[in-house]
This record gives structure tokens, C-alpha cells and sequence, in this order.
């Protein structure tokens, strides 16, 4: 089988290519190569499935490029995983997020439309917005409450996919997994921001009180998950997680206690607008398909401050704020 995979060089795109090559699968992966993508991503499989893996730069924002390269390389499935992904780069500076979030999306679809490929769109639990302490965790058919422009973005997308399908009869699928961690995710996301602070002395600056609660998964679990759905599941919404909710604060203290930091090694800073409480989703559909997650939180986080430790040379080098400074209306960074 021939596997598209867009976004390829990014943190689950480079998950998933490492799952499908270490099998018998074809990648064709797309990447832009914007910041967060690294070729050294896959270092350790392409060298040794060069006969079955092909890369192709292009931006999925251009509807033709996308075209193009489906009309070249024939897939058979495209994973959708290309994204725009940091919340705080998105109340900043919505823009790329629409071009590639959204256009980006419309374009994939439109490939897999025209070349009668099947899709797998990659999304997000956080398009259920905020579900409060208490309320049972959201099911695939619960209304979308998107806080964010990132959030908003994905959604726009998983509506797409929903119209392409009733429309057009595209065989798309739609993945909403929980927040992922592991290695070569770039340090700018909480958990490896707060391992690669914590190895340099610096201390983590935490958003408001530290008590809203994320759902946490392994980038593994996941990717094998999306395999799980591309192979097995209908045209049809899954969660993907693991019902395992922390909060922002308890993961950092897990992680300073890694690293043999006392707890409360964080520095307190001002809360993202609109930042939601609380994320929880119900994964009893992805369960039918026999797939359930496999890698406990503890074991996962203890491997990936491991990564981190002995792999300084993959992110030493990446550029990450102290923090971003939101100021309602301003649309810049402080």
C-alpha cells in the first residue's frame, strides 16, 4: 500500500512515517519544511527503506502543488497530518493557520476527490472546546465548541471532511486524538519545553494556574491508532486518547521530578485568553476497532525525558520564546 503522508517531517507525520516504513508500506511524504518540520526526524528509518519512501517539498496551501504530486505519486491513502499546531502562535497571528489549517485541507480533499484516494484527516480533541469538571467526557457526535483560532481551524476542517463525504462520497476518516508527547516533538509544546527548560536550569513559565487539565497520549499510541483507522475504520469521526487528565502543573512537577527538581520549580505567568479548563473525550468507538492505548503515562514520560536527555543535538539548536506575552487586540508578539 501506498501511504501519502502531509506534514511528514513534523512530530505525528514523523511518527506515523516511522510506523508505516518500518513495515511494508510505500511513504510519500509532504512537508513545506517550516520551522517545526526536521528531516532528522527520520534518521533512523529512511536509510534503510530509501526504495520505499520519496519526499516532496511543497506547501498543501497550493492547491495545484497538491494535484501534482498525487497525479505523480498515486497514493492509495493520504493521511492528512500538515498543521499549523501551537495554540499561542494562533492568537498571535491567525493567518497561517487559515492557509494551512483550513485552504490547506480544502486542497487535500479536493485531491482525494479527483484521484479517488482514501483520507485520513488528522485532528484535535480541542475542537469540543471546554468541557467542565464534571460533564462526562465528549463522544464524536457532541457539538464542536472551538476557543481558539487554531481550534477553529481544525474544526473548519473536520467540517469539510464531513461535507466531501455526504457531497462528493470521499472516503475520508476523521481522527481527533488528545494532547500527544514523546520524542522529536519540537520544544515548544508543554512537555518538551518543560524537560529542555528543566535541563538547562531555566524555569518553566506556567500559564495562569497551572490547574487546566489535558488528556495525554503518546505519540505511538496515536500513530498507531490513525493505521488502526486507515486500515479498519469507516467514513467516520474517532477520539483518540487515553482517559488519563493531568494538570498543566502536575505534568511540570512530573517532569522537574525526572530531572531531580523540587516541585513548584516554575515560574507563574499570564494566563493565554480564552485558555479552555479542561479537555476529556470519550474513546469507546476507536474501541470497537480493537485498538486501545498500550503505553502508560508514567512509562511514556520517563522514556521521553530519557530522548530528551541523550538527543541535545536535535534540540539545542531550536528557537523557543521564554513566553509568548498575549495582548488582546495587538495581534504581535511581546
Amino acid at each position: 500500500m501506498r501511504v501519502m503522508v502531509t506534514g511528514n517531517l513534523g512530530f505525528i507525520g514523523s511518527a506515523l512515517t516511522r510506523r508505516l516504513l518500518s513495515q511494508d508500506y510505500h511513504v510519500v511524504g509532504v512537508d513545506l519544511m517550516t520551522y517545526a518540520a526536521d528531516r532528522r526526524n527520520l534518521n533512523e528509518v529512511w536509510a534503510h527503506n530509501m526504495s520505499r519512501y520519496q519526499f516532496c517539498r511543497l506547501d498543501v496551501a497550493s492547491g495545484l502543488a497538491v494535484l501534482d504530486a498525487v497525479d505523480r505519486f498515486k497514493p492509495d491513502v493520504i493521511v492528512h497530518c500538515a498543521a499549523e499546531s501551537h495554540v499561542d502562535h494562533s492568537i498571535v497571528d491567525g493567518g497561517p493557520f487559515i492557509s494551512t489549517n483550513v485552504a490547506g485541507t480544502f486542497n487535500v480533499l479536493e485531491a482525494a476527490r479527483r484521484r479517488g484516494c482514501r483520507m485520513v484527516y488528522v485532528s484535535t480533541d480541542e475542537v469540543y472546546g471546554d468541557i467542565p469538571r464534571g460533564v462526562r467526557p465528549c463522544r464524536e457526535d457532541d457539538p464542536p465548541s472551538p476557543s481558539n483560532t487554531y481550534a477553529a481551524a481544525k474544526m473548519s476542517g473536520d467540517l469539510m471532511c464531513m461535507a466531501y463525504r455526504r457531497t462528493y462520497g470521499v472516503d475520508v476518516a476523521i481522527t481527533r486524538s488528545s494532547n500527544n508527547y514523546g520524542p522529536y516533538q519540537y520544544p515548544e509544546k508543554l512537555i518538551p519545553k518543560a524537560i529542555t527548560y528543566g535541563m538547562e536550569g531555566r524555569r518553566f513559565p506556567l500559564h495562569g494556574d497551572g490547574r487546566n487539565v489535558r488528556e495525554w497520549i503518546h505519540v505511538d499510541d496515536n500513530t498507531r491508532a490513525i493505521e488502526k483507522v486507515m486500515l479498519d475504520g469507516g467514513c467516520e469521526v474517532y477520539n483518540i486518547g487515553t482517559g488519563y487528565g493531568l494538570s498543566n502543573e502536575d505534568v511540570v512537577d512530573l517532569v522537574n521530578d525526572q530531572l531531580g527538581l523540587p516541585a513548584g520549580h516554575f515560574d507563574r505567568v499570564g494566563d493565554r485568553p480564552g485558555n479552555d479548563r479542561r479537555y476529556a473525550i470519550d474513546c469507546g468507538k476507536i474501541a470497537k476497532l480493537g485498538w486501545r492505548p498500550e503505553i502508560r503515562f508514567g512509562t511514556g514520560l520517563t522514556s521521553t525525558v530519557e530522548w530528551y536527555r541523550d538527543n541535545r543535538w536535535w534540540w539545542e539548536d531550536k528557537v523557543v520564546p521564554d513566553d509568548w506575552q498575549i495582548v488582546p487586540g495587538e495581534g504581535q508578539r511581546g
